[in-house]
């Protein structure tokens, strides 16, 4: 894994990336450079410059539609939707630089147009075809487990998906470690120290994974060893948060949270954040009026009530505030005075609620959260006090949330589903806590890509 402003990227797809962006530039400037009689140093530097655009827009599209994301298995008919869409998107992008920004002396706009599309349909088909275009020998690590317990179980099981990088040698159990849980053939032969295993294997890292950490439990003197002979060695903390983007609570410590890098909420960090914040709700707010006319016009048609819902959240600090969200379900959906969750086919949504629960269109109200400070583009959902005070008891560290402003969308919402349990919720406070600790202006669009993409297939709606 890379690190690159607090975020960490599976360096293939990062260096698949960097090909597409080289193969995509390349192409629109060999046609420049063919179908031009004469360039200057200023038009080379024109035509790089909408290389770059074109590039980009190739690999944010694509990264919004997912097929950059690892993580993530599609079917044969969501693959080929996305893949049209971005060929479309594509084309826009290409025509549009073109259109808008016309280069002087060249005349080879059309051919300029047929041939990116070319290498970009190209690098959609290798993509359908065989879902990469590096070979894995590149970048495929190999990893050692150190441990045989529950945690040793849950690294194996990350490291043997199909969409994983690195490559499961084996698990090496620890003479003091009374769990024993993976399977024997997974278990390498004793006999070997860990330092003979790690080279015999080419093991490049080293995930220590022990259910308990007693005297004696670790080989301090090989594992210093092995790390000294380049082999990485990794604590099954930074293991997850580096490979799946989240903090486990069942392998972090207060210790942990305290002593580490990260959750660093500095004036700068802080400034950047709420910049950003202000000119995004305003774009925001201005591209998506008209679509909250028709949406407030549409429930007042369905039903009598108010067409907005008020509702009391917690915020930074714990803070109470008003978030203010387009009205999606009956006007007596807890008449009893009970708070609960929404569920899957859960009754209380209306019939106009679920088409804009499904694209989200409920939540574009909070834009005007974001503007007055109480919330931010970015950031963990906001809850409500009953479930705060319920859900701090319950699980560890759900307090750490409110460290930053809520989120009209976050990390947790694009990675996990929409969650209607304790369970659900734990497992999103994972993915929350990640975001507390590395969150970012890069991180920050990235999430903002992500949405777009959990929009447009209407992923974890309920």
């Amino acid at each position: 894994m890379i690190k690159l402003f607090n975020h960490y990227f599976d360096r293939r797809t990062l260096l698949q990336m960097f090909v597409d962006l080289l193969l995509i530039s390349a192409a629109f400037m060999v046609t420049l450079v063919v179908l031009s009689e004469e360039l200057t140093a200023a038009q080379i530097g024109q035509g790089l410059f909408r290389a770059l655009l074109m590039s980009i827009g190739f690999l944010a599209v694509n990264s919004a539609l997912g097929l950059y994301d690892r993580g993530t298995a599609f079917n044969n008919t969501q693959l080929y939707a996305r893949v049209l869409v971005s060929f479309m998107m594509m084309g826009l992008i290409v025509v549009g630089i073109l259109l808008l920004l016309p280069m002087k002396l060249f005349y080879g706009h059309n051919w300029a147009v047929v041939i990116v599309m070319m290498v970009t349909g190209l690098l959609l088909v290798i993509q359908v075809i065989t879902g990469e275009f590096l070979p894995r020998s590149l970048t495929r690590r190999k990893v050692l487990v150190y441990g045989t317990g529950t945690k040793a179980q849950a690294v194996g099981q990350s490291l043997r998906r199909a969409s994983s990088s690195a490559e499961l040698c084996g698990y090496f159990a620890s003479p003091n470690e009374r769990e024993h849980l993976v399977t024997e053939w997974a278990t390498l032969e004793p006999g070997q120290s860990l330092t003979e295993v790690a080279a015999e294997k080419g093991v490049h890292e080293i995930v220590i994974a022990l259910s308990e950490r007693r005297g004696g439990s670790m080989p301090m003197r090989e594992l210093l060893d092995c790390k000294l002979a380049g082999v990485r060695v990794t604590d099954i903390a930074t293991y997850f948060e580096q490979n799946l983007g989240q903090i486990r609570l069942d392998a972090v410590s207060a210790g942990w949270l305290i002593f580490g890098e990260g959750f660093d909420q500095g004036f700068v960090r802080t400034t950047v954040k709420r910049l950003f914040d202000i000119a995004g709700a305003v774009v925001l707010i201005l591209l998506a009026l008209p679509i909250m006319l028709v949406a407030a016009l549409i429930i007042k048609l369905e039903s009598s009530g108010p067409v907005l819902y008020k509702q009391e959240r917690v915020g930074l600090n714990n803070k109470p505030f008003n978030v203010v969200k387009f009205r999606s379900m009956r006007t007596d959906a807890e008449k009893d005075g009970i708070p609960r969750w929404a569920t899957a086919g859960d009754s209380r949504v209306t019939r106009v609620g679920k088409v804009i629960r499904k694209l989200r269109i409920d939540e574009l109200p909070q834009l005007f959260s974001v503007l007055n400070g109480d919330m931010s583009l970015v950031g963990p959902r906001p809850e409500r006090a009953f479930f705060v005070e319920k859900l701090t008891q319950e699980i560890p560290f759900y307090a750490v949330r409110h460290s930053v402003k809520p989120g009209v969308t976050g990390w947790a919402q694009v990675r996990y589903q929409y969650g209607s349990t304790v369970e659900d919720t734990a497992e999103k406070l994972q993915y929350d806590l990640y975001y507390v600790k590395n969150h970012s202006l890069f991180l920050d669009l990235v999430v903002i890509f992500e949405t777009v993409g959990v929009v447009l297939t209407g992923k974890g709606a309920q």
